[in-house]
């Protein structure tokens, strides 16, 4: 059983180690800053026995996510963590500006050189969390929750996909692309087939879908129909072909290309950007599909999706049953910074920090990991 299972369950209150598997690497400082390491031998040998509170934050209104990892890190690696006093809010909780969100008390030469990769683990873990949370009300704005899925595998180092694909569970997101980031929530990636498939078709999407249905015969079959520019047609080809059997069709149109539809169609053009997977031409696609007895087949749009496009797309009501949406969802505009803000129970921090206790910080047992 994963540890998400347990923990939705109420097992267990949070993920641990066995979960994220750090790098053993971390307890010899080699993923910190060195100047922690410094102060860390320093304090050692001349201030052994001061005790400091820690506490961290951000500046903006977010969906914070990170601080199960970020707590397992230091139980894992901190010297003697079992004494340390920890108190946290929880992935998935509402913060605003300037909240405390995690605090960790004790000697500071026992875990402050993890500072760095605390913050940092919570800064890419929340703003991914952060966008997925706000792309996915965007997908509800219309009044009727479509699904999102994360499709970031191609937009960064594959090294992040698990925790990226958690942070995306914890924002919303239930549909991801890889088995990597479904790794610490999930069971397995979905998906049904890129253009290099049709191209060892030769741009025949019904063959494509032919060989994918034969191989895969219990999948949902949701065929890609802009190979050729032209998803009208391809669409209406691969719907006559399987009937009730086809669950959707799925829109990628590059932003650089207009689709052949209205290239036939002079006359709807002239009031709108017609590059790309836009309303105009989702509209026109339903209709077709409606036209031509095909009400069961969906739409899934992806390719340059944001949280703006996506709100707009509801906003006029445009027929989309699925978004799928990578990039954007890895902008990272989210920092966390750690501050020491007690020493020995008293004020003591930078001149413009200071303790700000926050009656929502939950304590944190220690468990072995």
């Amino acid at each position: 059983m994963k540890e998400i299972e347990q923990k939705l369950s109420g097992q267990i209150d949070r993920l641990t180690n066995k979960t994220f598997k750090f790098d053993k690497r971390i307890k010899e400082g080699w993923f910190s800053a060195v100047y922690f390491l410094k102060t860390k031998e320093i304090v050692e040998k001349k201030v052994p026995n001061n005790h400091v509170t820690m506490q961290f934050f951000q500046k903006k209104d977010a969906v914070l996510c990170g601080t199960d990892e970020a707590i397992a890190l230091v139980h894992t690696f901190a010297d003697h963590p079992e004494k340390l006093e920890i108190h946290s809010l929880k992935d998935g909780d509402k913060i605003s500006p300037f909240e405390t969100v995690l605090t960790i008390s004790g000697p500071y030469q026992e875990f402050g050189y993890l500072e760095g990769i605390i913050d940092g683990i919570l800064a890419r873990r929340t703003s991914i969390a952060t966008n997925v949370y706000n792309v996915v009300k965007a997908a509800r704005s219309s009044g009727k929750q479509k699904p999102v899925i994360f499709m970031g595998d191609r937009d960064d180092h594959y090294t992040t996909q698990a925790g990226d694909g958690y942070a995306a569970f914890i924002g919303g997101s239930t549909a991801q692309a890889t088995h990597a980031m479904n790794e610490w929530w999930g069971k397995e990636g979905m998906g049904t087939m890129p253009h290099a498939l049709i191209q060892m078709f030769k741009g025949d999407v019904v063959a494509a879908m032919e060989a994918y249905h034969e191989v895969y015969p219990n999948d949902d079959l949701v065929a890609l129909v802009d190979y050729n520019n032209d998803v009208i047609t391809d669409s209406l080809k691969v719907a006559r072909a399987f009937g009730e059997k086809l669950k959707g069709v799925r829109l990628d149109t590059s932003n650089t290309l207009v689709d052949k539809y209205f290239l036939r169609n002079h006359h709807v053009m002239g009031a709108f950007d017609p590059r790309g997977v836009n309303p105009e031409l989702v509209f026109a696609l339903r209709k077709a599909l409606d036209d031509n007895g095909f009400q069961h087949v969906e739409i899934v749009a992806t390719g340059g999706f944001t949280e703006e496009k996506i709100r707009y797309f509801e906003s006029l009501g445009v027929p989309v049953n699925t978004y799928g949406v990578g990039r954007s969802l890895l902008q990272q505009d989210i920092g966390f910074t750690g501050d020491n803000v007690l020493l020995n129970g008293s004020p003591e921090a930078k001149n413009g920090r200071r303790y700000r206790p926050n009656p929502r910080l939950e304590k944190v047992e220690y468990h072995k990991a």
